[in-house]
């Protein structure tokens, strides 16, 4: 049995899953491709914000030979499945800014890993995949669009899940809990990923940043305690304006950022920024 730094925190994982030659094994398994890439980005962004979000990649790639472009998004909260529809579809749509005419040169699949279940059960499955190619009048896909949004869920693993993928579901979730079994990590690639994640080698910095989202997670925890023993999620369930209003200006004085904010209490992020630039006036 090794400590290591569970892959829940998001720093953790784009640590070891940054690793070019572990970025493009985890991809292939998933994707059921071959691919070549050399360079994998951390926190990438576009050079301009399409529509009102700047999108930012927890971990992005590009196989230029191949012209295929590959994220994966680490989360642990609930609000992820237009959140990421969203992302997905944000690396199609800048692909014809500025087109004379539509078409995309790249094909673009996104990973979606999921270390927490939502407790209101909408997911129930270890791997889903959502595609864009249509299906015809007898039931048969018509194969236009290769782009694929992936959703990973490690907890809930099982023998339907495809082996390939299950094995690399079966490592995130063995290190949820920061111990994991030294004879589970058979494959050499997975053994040298469980030694990047011991606790006293990884780096000083990332512990650092590992040790805020803890505490930031801690900060949540916390305020959703509260509100659901005040009654705020009563409140929020029938509406009442006042009750979010308090539940926003809470939530902002904890430091809770708006997208967090507006998924908790139903309200866009619009009318979260709305309601805080009110309080700061």
């Amino acid at each position: 049995m090794i400590e290591v730094i569970p892959l829940k925190y998001g720093a953790a994982f784009k640590q070891v899953f940054s690793q070019p030659e572990v970025f493009t094994r985890f991809a292939q398994d998933v994707l059921g491709i071959k691919l070549n890439i050399d360079t994998v980005h951390t926190e990438y962004e576009y050079p301009e914000p399409i529509g009102f979000v700047r999108s930012r990649y927890d971990l992005f790639a590009e196989d230029e030979e191949q012209r295929i472009i590959v994220e994966i998004q680490h989360v642990k909260e609930e609000d992820f499945f237009d959140r990421f529809l969203y992302y997905h579809l944000i690396s199609m749509a800048e692909q014809v800014r500025g087109f004379d005419e539509y078409g995309f040169d790249r094909t673009v699949f996104t990973i979606v890993v999921l270390t927490s279940v939502p407790r209101d059960g909408s997911v129930n499955f270890s791997c889903a995949v959502s595609d864009f190619s249509p299906i015809d009048e007898q039931g048969k896909k018509v194969p236009v669009y290769p782009h694929r949004l992936v959703f990973l869920s490690p907890p809930q693993a099982s023998e339907h899940t495809p082996p390939l993928i299950r094995r690399w579901l079966d490592f995130i979730a063995d290190s949820l809990d920061g111990k994991m079994e030294e004879s589970s990590c058979t494959d050499a690639m997975f053994r040298e990923m469980a030694e990047a994640m011991r606790r006293h080698t990884v780096d000083p910095a990332v512990l650092a940043e590992i040790k805020d989202e803890a505490a930031w997670n801690k900060a949540k925890e916390r305020f959703l305690s509260e509100g659901r023993r005040s009654g705020l999620e009563q409140g929020i369930e029938k509406g009442a304006l006042a009750q979010q209003r308090k539940t926003v200006l809470q939530a902002h004085q904890m430091g809770i950022n708006p997208v967090e904010i507006s998924a908790f209490v139903g309200l866009s992020e619009a009318e979260v920024q709305d309601i805080i630039s009110g309080l700061e006036k």
